[in-house]
């Protein structure tokens, strides 16, 4: 049986991530689709089916609502096995919707993958994409390369940007120069959530190109400004609004943490480079205060769509931009943020469109970010710039008309490590240099090293794998 017929098991899925994670992961019960929306808790996992598309729906251009986690783990929420984090808004979500299994970020950090997601491309096809991820003003998304954005509005969408954008830094990088007709934001990597002081000690919320005073905390900030905006009045105007929350990315400081919030200040402004980095802060407990926040402030700007009477025609999706950093719950994952273990890579998608997606639904089909910047495109009606083609494959065919995605090669490339899936296989090079193959079907946490088992097929992936990586740009240095 394909890997894209019987990725994981329901059995195999309870199994790795054990019983009690098990008993959490979502799905519709036995309620009603009204009682579902509305019940906070994850019900068991043997009410959600299999994904299969409604073909007869028709609707109009959806508006899109994309939001992004920051080194959120493929496990720390509760439709995803976290035994202890809680995310009622979430997991309605994705009873509301599609939950992917399989679903990948475009890199192992920050911008990469940002890259990918606005581009539709691996990051390594653009300079800037090379900064594993940018951390000082020389690299950036130039204006001039097509994005999601800009080929959106060029198709009659209102374009936003709230959040971190991580994709390079004024005078010469922007939003606002790359296709967004609003940003309210961050530039860098990160920020101390009171003060917005980022990782050089600049103060960083801007505006549109403008510094722009608010010293609340930064999740609360964010949360007005999207719930604004999914509430106005477009007109017959499809939009689309990237909301990049930072959260739970280190520092370590929830929303009251005025005084742990004071002292990284402190440390920021007398010159204490790696403050934001919060080494010697941070727990187990307060990640999971940062986790919840988060699905707190999504349900937030979700109750605001409803309002608006929006709803119905707009398509949310909710990933990280990585894996999960030090405090997450990865397990049974191997390996974090940074690597291209699955850990580092593997993340949380759900979709909901309910005009043309029933919910309480999984998919099993590997997917990355650049999928979703080719997907949107042609649901919206936008051709990519012949002259960059897409990284990606649209999944409209298959989320709306039932048609089958065809196996194919799923590629990374970060300094030191490499990696290629392909169906089940999993080809995987990490800095010790030694070339290995894991088969995902049953050993999803990497641990069974099939290389000298199946040469031919490793020296297939491994080809594979060249050949992509030969097309790319090489880092410098």
């Amino acid at each position: 049986m394909s890997s894209y017929e019987n990725k994981l098991s329901r059995r195999a899925f309870g199994g790795a991530v054990g019983a009690s994670a098990a008993a959490a992961a979502v799905g519709l019960g036995g309620a009603s689709p009204a009682e579902a929306a509305e019940s906070p808790s994850a019900p068991s996992a043997g009410s959600e089916r299999e994904f299969r598309a409604d073909r007869g729906r028709r609707s109009r251009r959806p508006n899109i609502l994309f939001i992004l986690g920051d080194d959120l783990g493929w496990a720390d929420l509760s439709s995803y096995g976290s035994p202890n984090i809680k995310t009622p808004n979430l997991d309605r979500l994705a009873r509301q919707g599609v939950r992917f299994t399989d679903a990948y970020s475009g890199s192992a950090t920050c911008s990469p993958t940002r890259f990918s997601l606005y581009t539709g491309r691996y990051p390594g096809r653009t300079k800037g994409g090379l900064a594993e991820p940018i951390a000082d003003k020389t690299a950036g998304l130039e204006p001039t390369h097509p994005t999601l954005a800009s080929l959106l509005r060029g198709s009659g969408y209102a374009t936003a940007l709230i959040g971190k954008w991580h994709c390079g830094y004024l005078p010469d990088y922007s939003p606002t120069k790359s296709g967004w007709d609003e940003f309210f934001g961050n530039f860098g990597g990160a920020l101390e959530y009171y003060s917005k002081l980022g990782l050089g000690g600049e103060y960083d919320l801007y505006e549109g190109d403008a510094e722009y005073k608010d010293l609340r905390y930064y999740t609360r900030i964010l949360t007005e400004r999207a719930s604004e905006y999914v509430s106005r009045d477009h007109g017959d105007k499809p939009w689309l609004l990237n909301l990049n929350f930072t959260t739970p990315h280190w520092p370590w400081i929830a929303d009251g943490d005025t005084a742990q919030s004071a002292e990284v200040e402190r440390r920021i402004k007398a010159g204490d480079s790696r403050a934001l980095w919060h080494q010697d802060g941070g727990s187990i407990e307060k990640y999971k205060q940062m986790v919840e926040d988060l699905d707190r402030s999504v349900g937030e700007v979700l109750k605001a769509l409803k309002r608006s009477g929006q709803e119905e025609d707009t398509l949310v999706f909710f990933s990280s931009d990585n894996g999960g950093e030090r405090f997450s719950y990865n397990w049974p994952l191997s390996g974090n943020k940074a690597s291209l273990q699955e850990g580092g890579i593997r993340v949380p998608n759900i979709v909901r469109w309910p005009a043309r997606l029933d919910g309480g639904q999984v998919s099993h089909v590997p997917v990355f970010t650049p999928d979703w910047t080719a997907t949107l495109l042609e649901l919206a009606g936008a051709r990519a710039n012949p002259a960059y083609p897409l990284d990606g494959v649209s999944l409209a065919g298959y989320l709306l008309r039932g048609e089958k995605i065809a196996e194919r090669n799923l590629f990374w490339r970060v300094r030191g490590e490499r990696a290629l899936r392909r169906g089940d296989w999993k080809y995987y090079r990490g800095k010790a240099g030694r070339d290995q193959l894991f088969n995902l079907a049953g050993d999803i946490r990497e641990q069974a090293d099939r290389a000298a088992l199946e040469p031919a097929r490793l020296a297939e992936l491994r080809a594979a794998w060249e050949k992509t990586d030969s097309g790319l740009l090489p880092y410098p240095g």
